[in-house]
């Protein structure tokens, strides 16, 4: 039986990697985002059966109804990497704007939350029953960048998100994760300002990425990586070199 998955954030970066992967290795892949052209990118790209639901992960009526075309497309949700995210422009706290805090609130947390609480309805509710959901944290919640609080305070919650969701998911064959990714070389990393980056930081190529979370999407549902690191050999991230 063919398996699926829902990939947010799809229309470029790490999710648009992991549904390329994903789709060359067999799945069919549903993949959201916010802008319907770039998902229409992902999926010209893609060797499989795909489907485009452009989707606000802040609006949980919007997160119901990708849920609800991927199991009336397929039937079932047999993974979610839930990776959709973004980083605000670098600002010292003090100055940062409160919509801006809550914008990032929104998609960040809020919007991990609802697909979480979505893909477990559905995974309890098909049969055979359960799934696997690979939530995208952040190496920055434990080593964080200048002027990142917004960012860095929502990864440090997602962990927080993925241990209550694997203990709930117990007994019902859900298997949640988290994969911590460090400089892997997307537009919105190479994108930052040098000021919260760092000059002339190691980067890794985004197939090393994708591979490590198909290879976890892989696992049957009675194994499960909680957390996973992958990350540029020479980052600035172990000590103090």
């Amino acid at each position: 039986m063919q398996k699926t998955a829902i990939i947010t954030g799809a229309g470029s970066g790490i999710g648009r990697a992991v549904a390329l992967e994903l789709s060359a290795q067999g799945w069919a892949v549903a993949l959201a985002g916010r802008r319907d052209a770039p998902l229409r990118d992902t999926a010209a790209q893609a060797v499989g059966e795909t489907l485009v639901v452009p989707t606000d992960v802040s609006d949980p009526q919007a997160v119901d109804s990708l849920f609800s075309a991927v199991t009336a497309r397929w039937g079932r949700v047999d993974l979610l990497f839930n990776n959709a995210g973004i980083f605000p422009p670098a600002l010292p706290l003090e100055d940062l704007p409160p919509e801006t805090w809550r914008q990032v609130v929104d998609v960040n947390l809020n919007g991990m939350f609802y697909c979480l609480q979505a893909a477990f309805r559905t995974m309890k509710a098909q049969d055979p029953a359960g799934g696997r959901i690979i939530n995208n944290g952040s190496i920055s919640a434990q080593v964080p960048r200048p002027n990142s609080a917004p960012y860095t305070a929502t990864k440090h919650a997602i962990t927080g998100l993925t241990k209550s969701a694997a203990l709930d998911g117990r007994g019902h064959r859900i298997a949640v994760g988290q994969i911590d990714i460090g400089n892997a070389a997307t537009e919105l990393l190479m994108n930052m300002p040098a000021a919260a980056k760092g000059d002339a930081e190691p980067m890794m190529d985004l197939v090393h990425v994708a591979r490590s979370i198909a290879q976890m999407a892989a696992l049957p549902l009675d194994a499960n990586v909680l957390f996973s690191t992958i990350m540029a050999t020479d980052m600035r991230f172990v000590g103090r070199g």
